[in-house]
């Protein structure tokens, strides 16, 4: 059972040195014990935080976990996804999300998106991803002491979801800002407060009016972008709706950008901390795709994800109410040194296996084949477009948000800049 010297867990309220880097923090729980009860709701049942590997794995991948909190409670008239009722336009998004699905609903929509994620589509869109990196890079060059996040590793994954969703480039400035905004209702972000969901609010109104028209233009369309498909799958008959149109494009820009920009700048951190190995990547191009399973393995670009219980059950000594909410740690689970020997070190050559930098079971991630090649061919672009990138200082700027975790700017000093 828990220490009693350790305060409950949250993941709000950290201050800007544990933000940065948590995994010390989640190593004195962890190593007290593998599951932390947190505060309880008023009069409902509460919330555990779960750190070791293995049971992070079972609440992933076990019947008894899933996303939708009516089913846990038994009761419909239970909110669905941590958004407050008053805010319309976003919960109309959010419940349309494949993450908050459960079979048969998450099975079906999963099943028609995942043709446009698979291997040989994302084979065939690796040459046109180059490309974007290479352009960004090329605009970068110039600019001694620039935001590597702002210049690179935000608009690089908004770019090559736009391609994927057939938006024109002129929408993507206005697409990176509303998808920031939109990020805002995080629960680790709003910490309870009602601008981050206004703000979010107002974006999610943005983004429906946005795609709303974009479908109609689409019906009867011959484009052969994901956005087309999805008008054609319903027009066909697929149990899709225009509301769920727009939420799964929203989803896919919103997940699919963010978590690739704190994977880059993360990533740059850590080689830049690392500065043999940073070096060893560069002589040994071969290697690259060891290191971005391993970079995920080492400081994920999602660290936490929650589920709900369905049924009573015990975990990591606990008796856990059905209704009940978990919070799995991937952050802390890919530093269990029960699982990696040496979790602290970044080692390319550590076989990836297990790492859960996509999550696990029915709700891993769909765009994992795209999210690889993106970090592959973003990461290879940055060690050789940046000469400079293991000399010098930097300064960085980490986002209040221990469940989508990265800078918010990451600006690189070369040596002869004060």
């Amino acid at each position: 059972m828990p220490s009693a010297t350790l305060p409950r867990f949250d993941l709000t309220g950290w201050d800007k040195r544990d933000i940065a880097h948590p995994y010390p923090v989640y190593r004195r729980y962890r190593e007290s014990a593998p599951v932390h009860r947190g505060a309880s709701g008023a009069g409902g049942p509460g919330t555990f935080y779960v750190f070791s590997h293995d049971e992070v794995v079972r609440v992933l991948t076990g019947s008894g976990f899933g996303r939708d909190a009516r089913v846990a409670a038994d009761d419909a008239d239970v909110v669905p996804v941590p958004v407050p009722a008053e805010y319309r336009a976003l919960r109309a998004i959010v419940e349309n999300w494949l993450v908050f699905l459960d079979p048969p609903r998450h099975t079906e929509l999963r099943s028609l998106l995942g043709r446009e994620f698979s291997p040989s589509v994302v084979t065939g869109l690796r040459p046109r991803i180059a490309r974007i990196a290479q352009e960004l890079l090329e605009r970068l060059g110039p600019c001694r002491g620039a935001d590597l996040v702002e210049g690179f590793a935000a608009p690089f994954p908004i770019l090559v979801i736009s391609e994927l969703l057939g938006i024109p480039p002129e929408d993507h400035t206005w697409l990176r800002v509303n998808a920031m905004a939109l990020q805002e209702a995080s629960t680790s972000r709003s910490r309870g407060g009602t601008g981050g969901y206004a703000r979010a609010e107002a974006a999610s109104r943005e983004f429906a009016g946005y795609f709303r028209r974009e479908v109609r233009r689409r019906r009867g369309d011959d484009r052969g972008d994901l956005l087309t498909l999805l008008v054609r799958a319903r027009d066909s008959g697929a149990p899709l709706t225009v509301d769920g149109i727009v939420g799964t494009c929203v989803h896919l820009l919103t997940a699919g950008h963010e978590t690739t920009t704190n994977f880059l700048a993360k990533a740059v951190l850590a080689l830049r901390a690392h500065p043999a190995v940073l070096d060893e990547l560069r002589g040994a191009p071969e290697l690259i795709p060891a290191a971005v399973e391993e970079l995920l393995r080492h400081d994920p670009p999602v660290q936490a994800v929650t589920r709900w219980v369905y049924r009573d059950t015990r975990l990591g000594g606990y008796a856990v109410e059905r209704g009940s909410r978990v919070v799995a740690l991937l952050g802390s689970a890919n530093r269990d040194p029960a699982r990696f020997p040496r979790p602290d070190d970044l080692d390319p050559h550590r076989p990836a296996d297990r790492h859960l930098g996509f999550g696990l079971g029915i709700h891993y991630c769909l765009g994992a084949t795209l999210a690889r090649a993106e970090a592959e061919i973003g990461l290879t672009a940055l060690l050789h477009g940046l000469p400079g990138l293991s000399r010098g200082g930097h300064q960085v700027e980490y986002a209040d948000d221990m469940v989508f975790h990265g800078p918010t700017r990451l600006v690189l000093t070369p040596p002869d800049l004060p």
